[in-house]
């Protein structure tokens, strides 16, 4: 087995109580094997998505226990690029908690920090349902612990809130498994495609119910109109370094759906038609408006930016809830632009509300106004679908990929619309944080001509500590990211689709898990996601598309 598949899970585990036991009273070493930590983790995830790059699937089973009856880890283009994307956005995550101090306002950020990524890297790895449920709970109980770091009573009502919602999906997700295990006998991902495949429409009720209420935790997950109440507030009263890497977690909950939702309930399994598209579609919609909506009219930055990750996870939604191969292609490049971008607003956000509090309000010009002003007129753009940006490009994949639906007006209709709403909501906040700042400190300065130029100068520029550099760099680095994803979209582009095809014809991820099992794949398992070339020794379990066999 390639043992390296376990390592990005492993390392965080190990490293975070070793912080805790060895290094609690010691920032600065904290800060050292955290983000020597995170530079290990982006090596091995780049390792990982260099092999799946082929469209290898491989698989580890844990204590070498064989699949359906065994915990397995699978590794194919779609889950080595989620960690990829983590362990980049982490890293940049980390660096802006050590540069701005964050890190030091509480108690045990960086093992915390440690934990979280060991949970959203499991989620994208587990090949068994119940597993995702228990990486879901790791992922989560750190974030408990981040979303009050630093304490605050506005930023505790929030955690409760978050806190309260998710339990509450916890406890739909534990229903929704074990019904879908009364009915199957198994939750490994690649058995339920099997078995969820032959069931008979007629005795269908109960393992509908439970793809019904496993589709609403991820919808809680993804915050998905209506489900969405608990994200504005949460991610608004976060730490900012917090609230960036939850960026990532709505993409956790719209992972899971597009993983489940085309290898277990696909489009073409008999007893799944009608559960997810006849409502997943509208919902989206909804959730895009509504983030636009709140977008115009936020009179807070850090509201302002949650309900701009809000219309990013409708729009991405969207995409996926289209169930298309070029559509879940599109969905994935946008996937990735919306988790720097979002992470980006959240980081400058929290450098405008450090120099003149979070109010969207003309007031004095902060420091480094011009510097920050840019930074912002990036992510803004790059936020709403304005070009150059790569998220012109991935609404444009998504608008073409929706012209075949039946929705397709109103797919049309609502992104563009909500892209227009959302650029004023931008434009009126950065005129006034910015611009009119600027015109206020010139007016000032023009009531009291006696002043001399140099105090003009200060007026428009207050002198103060010179601001870390660190924090910049962040920002950068993730901007940095969105110009790469534009510069090398055809690239990107061609490896989305081909990641798409496979999820809609899964025979190799089947076949692959399920080596070991001693009875063959079925025809309905082979052919749920479309037509493909079955390999002639597949009724044998051989799995001669993988470099780990058993």
């Amino acid at each position: 087995m390639n043992h390296l598949l376990i390592a990005p899970i492993v390392l965080p585990a190990l490293v975070a109580p070793f912080i805790i036991m060895t290094l609690r009273y010691h920032i600065d070493l904290q800060r050292i094997f955290s983000l020597a930590s995170n530079v290990l983790l982006i090596a091995i995830a780049l390792a990982l998505a260099v092999q799946a790059a082929d469209g290898t699937v491989q698989v580890y089973e844990l204590g070498d226990w064989q699949a359906p009856f065994g915990i397995v880890l699978v590794l194919d283009r779609l889950s080595a690029m989620m960690v990829l994307l983590t362990t980049l956005l982490a890293l940049a995550v980390n660096l802006y908690a050590v540069g701005s101090n964050w890190d030091a306002r509480g108690a045990n950020f960086h093992a915390l920090f440690q934990f979280q990524l060991m949970g959203i890297i499991g989620a994208f790895l587990t090949g068994d349902a119940f597993n995702l449920f228990v990486f879901f709970e790791v992922l989560l109980i750190a974030s408990y612990g981040l979303m009050i770091h630093g304490g605050g009573t506005r930023r505790f009502q929030a955690g409760v809130q978050y806190v309260v919602y998710n339990l509450i999906g916890s406890s739909l997700f534990l229903l929704a498994l074990g019904t879908i295990y009364s009915v199957t006998g198994t939750l490994n991902m690649a058995d339920l495609a099997v078995k969820v495949a032959t069931l008979p429409v007629e005795d269908s009720a109960l393992i509908r119910v439970g793809a019904v209420m496993l589709l609403l935790v991820f919808a809680i997950k993804a915050a998905l109109l209506p489900l969405h109440f608990w994200l504005p507030a949460s991610y608004a009263n976060a730490p900012a370094p917090v609230a960036a890497l939850f960026a990532i977690m709505t993409k956790v909950g719209a992972y899971a759906i597009l993983r489940m939702y085309t290898l277990v309930f696909g489009p073409d399994v008999a007893v799944a038609e009608g559960l997810v598209g006849d409502w997943l579609l509208p919902a989206a919609l909804l959730t895009v408006a509504i983030g636009a909506i709140g977008v115009l009219g936020s009179r807070e930055i850090g509201k302002l930016v949650s309900f701009g990750a809000i219309t990013s996870v409708g729009t991405l939604l969207t995409a996926i809830s289209m169930f298309t191969p070029e559509a879940a292609a599109a969905a994935l490049y946008y996937a990735v632009h919306s988790t720097f971008a979002a992470a980006a607003l959240f980081l400058i956000a929290d450098m405008v509300r450090a120099r003149q509090g979070g109010e969207i309000a003309a007031q004095p010009v902060m420091a480094q106004s011009g510097l920050i002003s840019a930074l912002f007129f990036a992510a803004a753009i790059a936020t709403a679908g304005m070009p150059p940006l790569s998220g012109f490009l991935g609404k444009l994949l998504i608008l073409d990929a929706a012209r075949d639906q039946d929705l397709s007006v109103w797919i049309w209709a609502v992104i563009l619309g909500s892209s227009l709403v959302t650029i004023m909501g931008f434009a009126r906040a950065g005129t006034l944080l910015f611009w009119k700042s600027h015109g206020l400190a010139h007016a000032d300065t023009m009531k009291e001509p006696e002043i001399e130029l140099e105090s003009v100068d200060q007026a428009d520029a207050p002198q103060g500590p010179r601001a870390p550099a660190l924090p910049f760099v962040a920002v950068f680095a993730l901007l940095a990211g969105l110009v790469s994803l534009t510069v090398f979209a055809g690239p990107m582009t061609r490896y989305t689709a081909a990641t798409a095809e496979a999820l809609f014809a899964p025979s190799a991820y089947i076949e692959t898990v399920l080596a070991n099992v001693d009875r063959p794949v079925t025809d309905e398992a082979e052919t749920q996601g479309g037509e493909h070339d079955a390999p002639a020794d597949a009724a044998e379990g051989t799995a001669p598309e993988s470099k780990e066999s058993h």
